[in-house]
């Protein structure tokens, strides 16, 4: 229904004289019965008695015109009789007055749309029927019939209704302006402006807000005349300026309200303007940009745009190991995919598949994807497969999840469902995945879209989706045992917990509480009207402070009182729900779900073979078909020491076995309710043989029988469970977890027990250092977590030189220095041992006057504003190592033993025949004798003064894998290769046989493709570390690290081959033979201009004691070589300057080892070494590298010529076969 006002247009003089002289002419009784008797507007005809229509024209011909009183509002009367005049009809425009249903347009603001009586006035006229329309107090006036559209050729105007009782044409303001043009009423015209005008604020005096297609004004609230911006004048610039400056840079509209509403005095009565913007405000006052969503969507398919994004790491992962989610949203429909990865790396796989897939499966093509600048999604994968399929991406800037609010809005909803799901469900957190699944999966068929007025199901789909079957999250539900042989009378179906649907059956998900894996059936009954009861332990229980908005995970449950029972009805136990690390795959199931017909993922799964039972049948036949499918991974069954119930092994008894007479049973008792009562079974459920069948045997028949001995390395992965695998970030989510508490609690008991610090008000004039918490799982060999260690350290960056530290330097052992400590011992047959020092550091006491704050989560209570001051030396200081090694090196010393020549870090202590060397790390200290007992002197007296850690016979120092046998020690770093290969997605990469092909001849390769520069660098560096115990890789490693300032795909492959290699002899090491030979030989070798860019040559060399290598080179020379004798020369000068410090390093072991033979394969150095004659060739070299010529002369080396191919350094020159 539409409302129509009047227009206040004036119609023209003659129509004011003519309205004068009528007005005379009237009685004044006459207009007032006139005018309260008019029912209709004055633009309408109205019916006679007859019910014949009649016009205002027709009136107007028979009865003279009534005067009024008033303008041009209520001009027209209704007649009542004929006996009473009529109104006037302004049918003739030359005397003033309006043509009735002409051309002639009247521009109405008050009419809410545009309309005519006259059809003929209308191109590409159509019937319509758009209901009634009122005006005056007559609520049905007439009835649109059609509409249409006009022109004069310039302006087009549509949407024109066609009114056939309307007598004249409106023109509406509002529909004009709704159509982006802009309308100005003057005094003499009305101006239709083109669009985009825009009139200057300051020439505003009244604005009439449009409200239901009507402009309207309050003048209660306008502005007093005397207040009128019209009669302030302006400020100039500079004066504006300047009081913007004084009033404290406030905004312009808050000073001119002060002078328009003449809040204050003393301010100029001048309106203030500002033609530039103030630097000073932008500086301070600038802020982000709002962000609009768009009124009206452009996409009109679906896959057209894809919004994605990915939340995490969760700090509790899910049943299948997973720590983050990816979401997926088309933007046409609002269908939402997610999958569930365990690193980031993986995002890149899964979307080009299930671009793939959702392409194949809707027979649309992905355009658009957009996302953060995340490395997840800007990568070079994504890159070249978007490119490849022409595929547009859109990032939204750094910092601005606004840009991809739709994604960031669907990750919103489905954590919240996720977050109410578990809280009702009363599941632990573990489950976080399932209910993020099932939220998709639901949500995707309830969620209405607003544009379209359906569910995303239905818009992807094309058809509506049933509901009927869905399930409350986490009921309690029974599942029918259909895979296992059951005895007689043995219960047929197995209790658990509903926590999805699947992906790719119509069957639900079910976790089943004995087993702790993941079905999938369709045979299921569920108890809806059961609440589950919260249990207790680690991952339990669900609490909304740590289950975050963003799903950053950080709370780790302490583990209290086990108390619950096996009765489901008594609480849920946390220990129905405790996962162990998965071993065996169970089934190829989709590890991310599209959630749409895609059902929530598996990330635990076996799938029931059974078909349909009459109970559950019903419900099921209404799940959707599978649709788009999901990325494949391996699932793997999750499997824990103990069933919760009480469980027998059936077993057939064969005729030929004698039994035994004793029969028992043997229920599973709750190891963690020892405490309660158990009933044990009186019915007999097994019988025991001494012989049983090879099927029922589990494990390798053919594998002897393991002893306790053996079961060490079980026993420690035992403990490594009672240990918390998650290194925290943050103080406070260590304090979440016992075991972190109970590291901090022994790391402060240290500090007292060694007097590290007093507490007292911070001193006037001093300032206090901050502290904070590291932590760290300390790790053997293996990789397995054998302690948990925390660590308050002081942020030492704030220390000034000078006044809070001095001198800094602490010596460490050189790698160099360990390896020649174990080739000794193999030669003189003792065993290493290692022990630690507990928080080393603290026994160093300081002289400079150091206060810390008090440790973050441990403040003192009573007084929280004080500091400590440091009596001794805490971690983070920049003095702390020199002060701890001034410390153990003092204590070493007074009690007889002696440091090291050279290396400042071995100590040593004879007696009689028999040494002891100690070879110090900062903290960790190895030692050996060739004496045991000297051994157990030591260990006795360092715990006489420090707190140690006694670790017995050393098998991992500095990461080197050490493993000492009767015959000899040998050391690798084969674990460090297998995490490498790990780290960089290369495990299972194919195995080569050498680290570098002899054809191989890298260049700078300008035109070559960049590669990730960090990524580039980091596995070089990787390689760098394990060349500490493997020189077959030296060679290959350094030549790659030559490229690492612009590395190019041809380097990439290089590196990448050498990882190759590594992968085929992932456990080579150096083996140091236990004998007594312990001839020190070494090699020298040099390429010639092997450097393809620099042509210089490389030297290499390497070291021996025995038959044990302790020393290795490979270095690009510093000069180019104009010919291969002054290379070899250089590379003999660098090989002698290292078996001078292994000579020295040797005298204190009691060793000399003086006229060293070097072994050369070229005449012409030895030659120059032996004969200081000032050639031609030769006088240009520079004098560093004659250094060789005094040590022949002192006799500690002599130059051996050997050939080419039994020259050992030829190793680190070039690639080998």
């Amino acid at each position: 229904m539409y409302f129509f006002g009047r227009t206040e247009k004036k119609f023209g003089q003659e129509a004011k004289k003519k309205e004068a002289s009528d007005r005379k002419g009237t009685s004044e009784a006459h207009q007032k019965n006139a005018f309260n008797k008019q029912k209709r507007s004055s633009f309408f005809g109205r019916r006679s008695s007859e019910g014949k229509r009649k016009t205002a024209s027709d009136d107007h011909q028979k009865k003279p015109s009534l005067p009024t009183t008033q303008k041009a509002k209520q001009v027209w009367k209704k007649k009542e009789s004929t006996d009473k005049p009529s109104l006037p009809s302004e049918a003739s425009t030359s005397s003033g007055q309006l043509e009735s249903k002409g051309n002639l347009w009247i521009v109405d603001s008050g009419c809410s749309r545009h309309m005519t009586g006259n059809k003929t006035l209308l191109h590409k006229y159509e019937p319509f029927f758009g209901g009634s329309v009122a005006f005056g107090s007559d609520p049905v006036g007439g009835y649109i019939t059609g509409r249409g559209t006009i022109t004069n050729g310039k302006v087009s105007f549509e949407n024109v209704h066609f009114v056939k009782e309307l007598n004249y044409n409106l023109l509406s303001v509002s529909q004009v302006c709704d159509e982006k043009h802009n309308m100005l009423f003057t005094e003499h015209e009305c101006i239709v402006l083109k669009p985009g005008f825009v009139i200057p604020n300051d020439q505003i005096l009244l604005r009439a807000p449009r409200r239901n297609n009507m402009y309207m004004l309050d003048m209660s609230i306008a502005a007093p005349l005397s207040n009128i911006s019209c009669f302030v004048s302006k400020a100039s610039l500079d004066e504006s300026s300047l009081w913007h400056r004084r009033l404290c840079h406030v905004n312009l509209k808050n000073m001119n309200k002060l002078v328009r509403n003449n809040l204050v005095t003393g301010l100029p009565t001048k309106e203030f303007i500002c033609i530039d913007k103030c630097v000073a405000c932008l500086k301070g006052k600038q802020h982000k940009s709002s962000h609009h969503a768009k009124e009206i969507n452009s996409i009109t398919t679906v896959l057209h745009l894809l919004h994605m994004d990915l939340f995490g790491p969760t700090s509790v992962k899910s049943l299948g190991r997973k720590s983050y989610c990816l979401v997926i949203t088309d933007d046409f429909s609002r269908y939402t995919w997610v999958f569930f990865l365990n690193t980031k790396d993986e995002t890149a796989e899964i979307l080009k598949s299930f671009i793939l897939r959702v392409e194949n499966e809707s027979d649309h093509h992905v355009k658009i994807i957009r996302s953060d600048q995340g490395t997840e999604f800007k990568n070079q994968i994504l890159n070249s497969f978007c490119e490849s399929k022409g595929i547009t991406r859109q990032f939204s800037a750094p910092r601005t999840p606004q840009q991809n609010g739709v994604a960031e809005r669907r990750n919103r909803t489905l954590i919240e469902a996720a977050r109410t799901m578990l809280s009702d469900a009363k599941l632990p957190i573990t489950f976080w995945a399932e209910a993020v699944n099932t939220a998709c999966y639901v949500q995707n068929r309830i969620l209405v879209v607003k544009s379209h007025g359906m569910t995303p199901y239905e818009i992807w789909h094309k058809r509506k989706p049933f509901i009927g079957f869905l399930k409350p999250f986490g009921c309690q539900c029974t599942i029918l045992n259909i895979k296992d042989y059951l005895a007689k009378f043995a219960e047929k179906s197995a209790e658990g917990y509903f926590v999805g649907y699947s992906s790719n059956a119509k069957a639900y998900r079910v976790y089943i509480k004995a087993s702790r894996v993941i079905e999938e059936s369709a045979n299921v009954q569920f108890n809806e009207h059961t609440l589950n009861k919260p249990g207790t332990g680690p991952d339990w229980l669900f609490d909304l402070d740590s289950f975050t908005s963003a799903f950053n995970l950080v709370k780790e449950y302490v583990p209290v009182s086990h108390s619950a029972t096996t009765d489901i009805s008594k609480g849920l136990r946390e220990d129905d729900f405790r996962v162990e690390l998965p071993i065996a795959s169970r089934q190829n199931l989709a590890e991310s779900t599209s959630a749409q017909n895609s059902m929530p993922q598996s990330e635990t799964v076996i799938t029931s073979q059974a078909g349909p039972s009459i109970e559950s049948t019903s419900e099921l036949q209404h799940l959707e078909e599978v649709g788009s499918p999901s990325a494949e991974a391996n699932t793997q069954q999750i499997i824990t020491p103990r069933e919760n119930q009480p469980s027998t092994v059936q077993i057939q008894n064969p005729k030929d076995l004698p039994e035994i007479q004793l029969e028992v049973v043997l229920p599973t008792l709750e190891l963690l309710n020892m405490d309660e009562a158990s009933q044990l079974d009186v019915i007999p459920r097994t019988r025991i043989h001494n012989t049983h069948p090879v099927e029922n045997i589990i494990g390798n028949v053919e594998e002897g029988v393991r002893t306790r001995i053996s079961m060490h390395e079980a026993n420690v992965c035992l403990f490594s469970c009672f240990l918390s695998q998650i290194e925290p970030k943050k103080v406070a989510e260590a304090l979440k977890d016992n075991s972190w508490v109970e590291a901090m609690q022994e790391e402060l008991l240290q500090f007292q027990r060694q007097g590290v610090w007093k507490t007292c008000p911070l001193p006037k004039g001093k300032y206090a250092i901050g502290t904070k918490w590291v932590f760290r799982n300390k790790k053997d060999d293996k990789g397995v977590v054998i302690k948990n260690k925390a660590r308050l350290v002081v942020q030492g960056y704030t220390q000034e030189e000078g006044i809070d530290y001095d001198e800094v330097f602490a010596p460490v052992a050189r790698i160099e220095a360990i390896r020649i400590f174990l080739a000794f011992a193999a030669a003189k047959d003792f065993k290493v041992f290692q022990m630690d020092v507990k928080s080393a550091f603290l026994y160093g006491k300081i002289d400079e006057e150091v206060y810390v704050c008090q440790p973050p989560g441990f403040e003192n209570p009573k007084f929280p504003d004080h500091v400590c001051k440091l009596d001794k030396a805490l971690y983070g200081l920049h003095q702390a190592p020199r002060k701890w090694y001034e410390t153990l090196s003092s204590f070493l010393l007074e009690n007889n033993f002696k440091r090291g020549t050279i290396d400042k870090t071995l100590f040593f202590k004879k007696s009689n025949q028999h040494i002891m060397l100690v070879q110090i790390y900062v903290d960790d200290i190895i030692f050996g004798s060739t004496n045991e007992s000297l051994c157990k002197d030591f260990e006795s007296l360092m715990k006489s003064k420090f707190e140690m850690s006694s670790m017995g016979e050393l098998t991992f120092f500095l990461g080197l894998q050490v493993k000492q046998t009767p015959t000899g020690i040998f050391i690798s770093q084969s674990k460090y290769v297998k995490d490498i290969l790990e780290r960089f997605k290369l495990s299972d990469c194919k195995a080569l046989g050498t680290p570098m092909s002899k054809t191989t001849s890298l260049s700078p390769d300008l035109e070559g493709e960049d590669v990730d520069q960090h990524q580039y660098r980091a596995m070089i560096g990787s390689l760098m570390y394990l060349t500490a115990s493997r020189p077959d890789i030296m060679f290959a490693t350094c030549v790659c690290a030559r490229f690492q300032a612009n590395p190019k795909v041809s380097h990439m492959l290089a590196v990448k081959r050498i990882f190759r290699y590594l992968k085929g002899a992932s456990n080579l090491g150096l083996w140091y033979p236990r004998n007594e030979d312990f001839q020190f030989m070494a090699y020298t070798d040099s390429d010639y201009g092997g450097c393809n860019i620099s042509k210089k040559s490389t030297s290499g060399g390497c070291q021996f004691l025995g038959s044990r290598i302790v020393s290795w080179q490979c270095k690009k020379q510093s000069c180019v070589s104009t010919s291969t004798a002054e290379a070899e020369y250089i590379a003999a000068s660098s090989c002698c300057a290292q078996v001078s410090w292994i000579q020295n390093q040797m005298k204190d072991f009691g060793i000399d080892l003086f006229n060293t033979p070097i072994q050369i394969d070229n005449s012409s150095a030895i030659s120059i070494t032996n004969n200081p004659v000032k050639h031609s060739k030769t006088k240009h070299i520079d004098i560093r590298y004659h250094f060789i010529r005094d040590c022949a002369e002192k006799k500690l080396i002599h130059l051996v010529k050997v050939d080419s191919e039994h020259n050992l350094a030829d190793l680190f020159t070039k690639a080998f076969d």
